[in-house]
């Protein structure tokens, strides 16, 4: 869940090598892991989760006669008279059980999913941050699933590894530029003319020109900062696997120049999302890089503003990454509890449930015909819509879990480019270089 402000927001990944075993080393591996000393409980969950790798199932067998069915969710703002958590109670009544909720922290999510099936009680559904979806599935945590009819391709992907799918998004956020109508009326832009990186930097030296300050982002030396890179990354035709080529050096070089001719500030090298808002809250930036979760904040900033998606180098809507969580069915080793726990997650992904559920997660529905109706109901929501049909997840393509040993070395190389310790070729030659060692 990118962007948010509350305790969800987390950039952490889990880097481990998983280690692949059959069912018959299960036991085995879980009874060694019991007698680790406390302080080392995560990492025996990591090399115990990893070696259950080969035995994920997604066979069904009879239907449990047990009525609690538990649930993990990284909603912990969540309490229970809010919408979510009624919604809950609602779908465990029309599959006859009593549903269980737990809400955590993203990271302590991962972590407790991770331990819960080293020690074999894992939730019924859980419900992770979709870059997480790669991390579990590999580790042999999550069954595969087909409840996945009406899904944007796009947005699936995120959950897909080796042909088999691990989830069911239930919606997605991503970025797009925020802009100052008043900034851009004084500098004399004209928004409809901004389509791509040329425009864009000619209304930044406007802006400049004019006395006011051009945009601000995230470039911060964390996940973060590589989650609002990606787009311009994308946007030039770069792809992850190859970090040091003529379209990423043309995307790095983009945001370096900006820097140094002072249409960026310098502050974004240590700029979070949040800290980047502030600056476009001030009222002195045409435009910020920031997302979904921020209308709200922008509906109180006190000026007129707009928002369009990021252009592409040539033109068109940049792919930006997605944020967002899948609804996954753990592995069990009562196997009759499978049927009932996709009940409950077909009930909090269905048409009839998504458009409130994504209203209460501030999120874009994951299906056309829903996102219809958010755009009828609210027709500001149009731009995220198109942003989001345009959106790839980070761990799409196949990366899976190799996508955190991408994004470490690229964020790094961006810091180095906009800093001028190095410039944008060099910078991404030696993240390049870093992946492959």
């Amino acid at each position: 869940m990118f962007g948010r402000t509350d305790s969800t927001n987390r950039f952490d990944f889990l880097m481990y090598q998983p280690r692949h075993v059959c069912k018959r080393r299960a036991a085995q591996l879980r009874s060694a892991a019991r007698s680790r000393r406390a302080a080392g409980a995560s990492l025996a969950a990591l090399a115990v989760v990893g070696g259950l790798g080969a035995c994920s199932s997604s066979s069904g067998g009879s239907p449990s006669a047990s009525t609690s069915y538990s649930v993990w969710d990284p909603y912990p703002q969540f309490d229970q008279s809010s919408e979510w958590v009624k919604l809950l109670s609602r779908c465990g009544a029309d599959a006859g059980v009593k549903v269980e909720r737990t809400g955590y922290d993203t990271t302590d999510l991962t972590n407790k999913a991770l331990l819960a099936a080293q020690q074999g009680n894992a939730p019924d559904v859980l419900i992770v941050d979709n870059p997480v979806v790669s991390t579990l599935a590999e580790a042999g945590v999550l069954t595969t699933t087909d409840q996945t009819a009406s899904i944007a391709p796009n947005l699936l992907a995120a959950g897909q590894i080796g042909g088999k799918t691990y989830g069911v998004p239930i919606g997605a956020n991503t970025l797009a530029l925020y802009y100052n109508k008043d900034v851009l009326q004084e500098a004399g832009v004209d928004i409809a003319s901004v389509k791509d990186w040329a425009s864009l930097t000619a209304a930044l030296e406007k802006v400049k020109a004019s006395g006011k300050k051009g945009i601000t982002f995230s470039a911060i030396g964390t996940e973060e900062g590589s989650f609002q890179f990606l787009p311009w990354f994308w946007g030039a035709g770069a792809k992850l696997t190859k970090l040091d080529s003529a379209e990423g050096v043309a995307a790095v070089t983009l945001w370096a120049d900006w820097v140094k001719k002072g249409y960026a500030p310098n502050s974004v090298i240590n700029n979070t999302q949040t800290t980047s808002w502030q600056e476009f809250a001030t009222g002195e930036f045409a435009f910020a890089e920031n997302g979904t979760w921020q209308v709200a904040n922008a509906e109180k900033a006190g000026f007129g503003y707009g928002i369009i998606p990021i252009p592409g180098r040539d033109g068109g809507t940049a792919p930006a990454p997605t944020g967002g969580e899948f609804v996954s069915v753990p592995v069990q080793s009562d196997t009759g509890r499978y049927p009932t726990a996709r009940k409950l997650v077909a009930c909090l992904t269905s048409a009839g449930h998504s458009l409130t559920t994504t209203t209460t997660l501030s999120y874009i529905a994951p299906t056309e015909a829903v996102q219809a109706q958010q755009v009828a109901a609210n027709p500001d929501l149009k731009v995220w819509v198109a942003a989001v049909r345009a959106a790839k997840g980070r761990t799409s393509d196949d990366l899976g879990t190799k996508y955190p040993k991408i994004s470490e070395p690229l964020w790094g190389a961006v810091q180095a480019a906009l800093s001028g310790s190095k410039q944008p070729q060099q910078a991404l030659t030696a993240a390049q270089s870093a992946i492959i060692q």
